[in-house]
């Protein structure tokens, strides 16, 4: 049989079973739910490298390893690339020559459970945003003040998350970011064929095991920000990320086209205005209009 087909009986086989548990037994449905929210998906997207390797160092993080890579000079100012939800450093290979090329020091690195760093407290192939914020806050504080945080997709939840509690940044880039993770949870709902008896234990379920509400996970509004977003973004939505300018005074949003959730992290267009953007000084955008679309 083709694989198309079976993944399509699986899928089919997976929805009607999560319906007949909202029925029957949601609490048994909200568990199944629970292990898939925390599973780190396969690894997505080009593997080939855009820069060349950096200087390898490590960090201990809840008695494990996380390890990432340094490039420039390290006297210089240091931006930070964080990966998202599936992902790898190297990912934002792309922003590493034009931001070292312009005196920046530029610091990636592998979340627990992700890429060649060690499994977190969730195990191999989970983990949780708690992690990535964790990681990112572990790997400032062994490289030095944070001129500048360039976070993909979920990566920018984490970092929010992160600037929250305690983490300080000049400067903040979100591609492809979530606003709250809460509304995900109806669209996973959605796509696995469960109803609200079932999403609400889910949600439950979720805030107790990473010990706070999802709405701790909504982006706050603190250093200038630049969004850049995808208009067809399948994944996360370009609404949620108008929904940040609006709501963060001074934020920038530049709007892409045909790129998606993924090669906009390689177009040329991209890496130029995140770069522009984090060479700028902290007070340059102070007054700009909410919402600038290109």
């Amino acid at each position: 049989m083709p694989a198309s087909r079976l993944a399509a009986i699986q899928k089919s086989t997976i929805v009607r079973s999560f319906a007949l548990l909202e029925r029957v037994a949601p609490a048994v449905g909200a568990r199944w739910a629970e292990a898939l929210w925390f599973r780190i998906p396969s690894p997505r997207g080009r593997r080939d490298r855009l820069a060349e390797p950096g200087r390898p160092f490590q960090v201990q993080l809840y008695g494990r390893t996380v390890v990432g890579e340094v490039w420039g000079d390290e006297a210089a100012e240091t931006a930070y690339l964080v990966h998202g939800w599936g992902g790898w450093g190297a990912q934002l290979d792309a922003f590493v020559g034009p931001l070292t090329g312009a005196g920046l020091r530029v610091v990636a690195f592998d979340a627990p459970s992700h890429g060649a760093s060690d499994p977190g407290p969730e195990g191999p192939g989970r983990s949780t945003i708690l992690e990535l914020a964790d990681a990112l806050a572990a790997v400032v504080a062994a490289n030095g003040p944070a001129h500048a945080v360039i976070a993909h997709s979920l990566g920018a939840t984490a970092a929010a998350y992160a600037l929250g509690r305690g983490l300080a940044a000049g400067r903040m880039v979100f591609i492809a970011p979530m606003a709250d993770p809460l509304p995900y949870t109806r669209m996973v709902a959605g796509r696995l064929g469960f109803g609200e008896r079932t999403r609400t234990r889910l949600v439950a379920r979720i805030e107790r095991r990473v010990g706070t509400s999802m709405s701790a996970f909504a982006v706050p509004a603190t250093p200038p920000l630049l969004l850049v977003h995808d208009r067809h973004d399948t994944e996360t939505g370009w609404s949620d990320s108008a929904a940040i300018a609006r709501s963060w005074r001074g934020a920038r949003l530049h709007s892409t086209t045909g790129l998606g959730h993924r090669r906009i992290l390689r177009d040329p267009g991209v890496v130029a205005e995140v770069t522009g953007f984090a060479l700028e000084p902290s007070a340059a955008r102070s007054g700009l209009a909410a919402d600038t679309r290109s």
